[in-house]
């Protein structure tokens, strides 16, 4: 399986990498990106979440609700992204996909994410306390994966 998928990903990071983009960009690009997403817009998009859940202010509330809906999806998007070019910047590297804590965290934190979106993309079953409340510490726990995925990725990035 590691080699079907390094094969189909090969020709793109070949690509990427006629581009002449530099080594320290191609190694540390990744990190700094998504340091961005994760730290800024991660914190952000939690925060917005759990304030328009306990906020004793009703306009508090659903101003940070609609913030939330709003930047969720895109730091959602962003984060899918990432996690594409960090596998690619892998390969453009010759190091191994499979092999790190870096990889499953990142894994395990789209998986998370991705069951998120499907909750609020169904209306939270027709707006289900229980639902939201799932919605609310899964979204949490990937959070706070994401923090421990770039710990993970600062020790892959130095290590290489």
């Amino acid at each position: 399986m590691v080699s079907t998928i390094r094969t189909y990903l090969e020709p793109i990071a070949a690509w990427f990498g006629s581009l002449g983009v530099p080594e320290p960009i191609v190694h540390w690009g990744h990190p700094l990106m998504m340091a961005i997403v994760v730290f800024v817009m991660g914190s952000f998009v939690g925060l917005a979440g759990w304030r328009g859940r306990v906020a004793a202010d009703k306009d508090t509330a659903i101003k940070s609700r609609a913030d939330h809906r709003k930047l969720a999806p895109l730091m959602y998007l962003f984060i899918v992204l990432g996690y594409t070019g960090g596998v690619l910047s892998l390969v453009m590297q010759q190091q191994p996909i499979f092999e790190s804590s870096h990889f499953w965290t990142g894994s395990a934190v789209i998986l998370l994410l991705g069951m998120n979106a499907v909750i609020a993309g169904t209306g939270f079953g027709k707006n289900k306390a229980m639902l939201r409340t799932t919605h609310a510490y899964l979204g949490s726990t990937a959070l706070c994966l994401l923090f421990l995925h770039a710990l993970l990725g600062l020790k892959l990035g130095l290590s290489i």
